[in-house]
């Protein structure tokens, strides 16, 4: 979002924007009060607990806690991603999506150049495949592997000619190209002027962006060179952490997807394509990332680890599974498929066809299974010991997971291994006790000042104007605190904001679920005077805190012997301030 697409321009399409019309689009919605409800379209319910509120411009289910925008809802509900949610919104109000012109306009141009060069240089490698004199040996490789030239094409498949400066010489015809193979990470600058192409000697294989557009390579050897395959470097447009080959192919093959294989790597991707099996996808050279996990689960409800049956496959499958655990919750699934000693996906589909290796999908092994399993391992459930490891090896991982029916499920799993309580796990209080019941009017009591203010905020963002120098909490200290003064500022210059869009300036950032949770919660009141005289009150109980807090500093270094002149003026009003 930062530097693509100008806050101005999400704001007022979140603005332009009714989410109740765009919500009953795809999912009926009654109405009940000042909001809108009906049964959640992200798990399934017989009793309705998804709300939509239409002055928030924000939606919320009670029951599996799924929560966002109008933004949010295409993502989650078309499997979007950001920038296609974004454009998809703005035709919808009938909006060009304006390029940033700010500083980050230099950026953006850039990126644009870079898709541009990296296009360009896709098709050369694909056109090098057919009519290099050194081709023959890297189509040989191919038909070796049983690739046909229709898979091949498909994927775009190319060959970068052995020798240093083939792309570019190339492309290379100007300083301003060559600064853009640089920035593309074609080519590779030496250390006393002068560059040389990164992929020499090697089968090719465009990645590409959710859009189509080629963001990145991979590239692998066909002689002696190391490292067998190498991949492009960080890009301002590939990040490997993110990116997954095969996805875009997947998704324009498959109209509705709903499974994804991941795999190791491109030849895997391509040759179980070759068979048909048209929803697999590779990781780029690094393990399973909370993106890639996000971005999947984004597209299909189901993910099917594929891993070779060395250790090396299963010590990729138990990081694999660590990092999958905080992304579990109902209504997904992970599991884990190993093969043959010796095997890839490659070898083996080649070897039983699709329906065998399809039939070894169906048979993989869940996450909760290889989870006890692999940790079980660890320790002899047999004794007293080993069932009080097992509950120590869980514990860090469950109190990852999040809270739901999966979390109870797995903590009870667990219980039963240990022949321990479910109550004397303590993995995780709030988990462990019953949740209560969501009402239309339920308040927590116990909201600090400070959660206060921004739970205020979030329902009647009007009120920032009341707040006064939003700096003076600053010194409050902690996340919290930064927080209310960003909000404050951000408020205060744009007092037009709804809830909706108050959330999307904190989009994939921590303190976005800590709004989002206070986003949710309901005022017993709704009279004017009495909402400004609970923020007015809240502030002053804020501010006391922050005097009191500082007040506390200063005598602790006072009786260090360390105040300063000013910090003993300072100290002396604080507290004389009652009087």
């Amino acid at each position: 979002m930062a530097g693509r697409i100008p806050q101005q321009f999400i704001d007022e399409l979140i603005s332009r924007t009714d989410i109740v019309e765009l919500i009953n689009e795809h999912v009926p919605l009654k109405k009940a009060g000042r909001e809108f409800t009906a049964c959640c379209p992200f798990h399934d319910e017989k009793t309705p607990s998804f709300t939509v509120s239409p002055t928030k411009q924000f939606f919320h289910c009670f029951g599996c806690g799924a929560h966002g925008t109008a933004l949010g809802f295409l993502m989650d509900y078309e499997h979007l991603d950001f920038v296609e949610s974004v454009h998809d919104l703005a035709v919808r109000a009938n909006l060009p999506v304006p390029v940033e012109t700010t500083t980050s306009a230099g950026h953006q141009q850039d990126s644009s150049k870079l898709y541009t060069i990296l296009g360009e240089a896709a098709t050369w490698f694909c056109q090098q495949l057919r009519q290099h004199t050194d081709a023959q040996h890297a189509v040989d490789y191919l038909k070796k592997r049983g690739l046909s030239g229709e898979t091949a094409a498909a994927f775009g498949v190319g060959f970068a000619p052995p020798g240093w400066d083939n792309l570019l010489r190339a492309f290379g015809s100007s300083a301003e190209q060559i600064e853009h193979l640089l920035k593309a990470g074609l080519i590779i600058e030496k250390e006393h002027g002068g560059s040389y192409d990164r992929f020499r000697n090697r089968i090719m294989f465009p990645i590409h962006d959710t859009r189509g557009r080629v963001i990145g390579f991979g590239g692998r050897v066909l002689g002696d060179d190391t490292p067998k395959y190498l991949n492009s470097p960080e890009t301002p447009v590939f990040h490997k952490g993110r990116e997954l080959y095969g996805l875009h192919e997947a998704r324009k093959t498959v109209r509705k997807l709903e499974r994804i294989v991941v795999v190791e790597g491109y030849m895997d991707v391509i040759s179980l394509a070759q068979h048909k099996l048209y929803y697999a996808v590779a990781t780029l050279g690094t393990a399973t990332t909370a993106e890639h996990l996000k971005r999947l689960f984004r597209i299909v409800p189901e993910l099917v680890f594929c891993f070779d049956g060395d250790r090396a496959g299963r010590e990729a499958a138990v990081r694999a599974m660590e990092n999958a655990i905080p992304e579990m919750r109902e209504g997904r699934q992970i599991s884990f498929m190993f093969l043959p000693e010796g095997e890839d996906p490659d070898s083996q589909i080649q070897a039983e066809g699709r329906g065998n290796f399809e039939a070894r999908i169906a048979d993989s092994v869940t996450l909760s299974q290889f989870f006890f399993d692999h940790l079980t391992a660890q320790a002899d459930i047999a004794t007293m010991e080993g069932r009080a490891r097992l509950v120590e090896l869980a514990r860090p991982h469950l109190q990852r997971l999040r809270r739901g029916i999966f979390r109870e499920m797995m903590l009870t799993r667990l219980g039963e291994l240990s022949q321990v309580k479910l109550a004397q796990l303590s993995v995780g209080n709030k988990t462990t006790t019953k949740k209560q019941p969501y009402g239309k009017n339920r308040v927590k009591s116990a909201l600090s000042p400070l959660r206060l203010v921004v739970a205020l905020l979030l329902q009647y963002p009007g009120l920032a104007v009341l707040a006064g120098e939003p700096q003076r909490f600053r010194h409050f200290g902690g996340t919290g605190a930064n927080l209310l003064v960003q909000l404050l500022e951000l408020l205060q210059t744009n007092p037009e904001l709804k809830t909706g869009a108050v959330l999307e300036r904190w989009r994939d950032q921590e303190e976005g679920s800590y709004l989002a949770k206070l986003a949710q919660w309901k005022p017993p009141f709704e009279d004017t005077d009495r909402l400004e005289a609970e923020f007015s009150g809240a502030l002053v109980r804020l501010e006391q805190q922050l005097k009191n807090r500082r007040a506390e500093e200063l005598l602790h270094k006072a009786q260090a012997g360390l105040l300063s002149t000013k910090e003993k003026d300072e100290l002396q009003q604080l507290l004389n301030r009652d009087n």
